[in-house]
């Protein structure tokens, strides 16, 4: 079953690993994934940036339908991603393998 909106049928196979509800799970999730799969998630998603907002742009937060919400929040992920893709080269924060990311009231939906 897709998780993502037909017109994002492309991106569906980075879909459950990057449709992460908190930014706790993203984080952990760019932690714990090696640079080729990192480079390869915003290889596909970086083109449809504009696409995708576009898109969840159609629904007021509190009225996403799941799948546009899904998209919603992989965008989230291209975010935490685009760090260590354009600037570090690496999932971690330069000179900080012991940091953690502590949030205690999410965005969105």
């Amino acid at each position: 079953m897709a998780l993502l909106p037909t017109e994002f049928s492309d991106l569906e196979p980075f879909a459950e690993k990057w449709c992460l509800a908190t930014e706790r799970e993203r984080y952990a999730e760019r932690l714990s994934t090696a640079m080729d799969e990192l480079q390869s998630f915003y290889d596909a998603i970086f083109p449809r940036i504009a696409d995708a907002m576009a898109f969840c742009d159609k629904f007021p937060l509190n009225q996403m339908p799941k799948d546009a919400l899904n998209l919603l929040r992989m965008l989230f992920s291209f975010v935490v991603v685009s760090f260590s893709v354009e600037l570090w080269r690496q999932p971690y924060v330069p000179s900080t393998l012991g940091t953690s990311f502590d949030r205690y009231l999410e965005p969105g939906p």
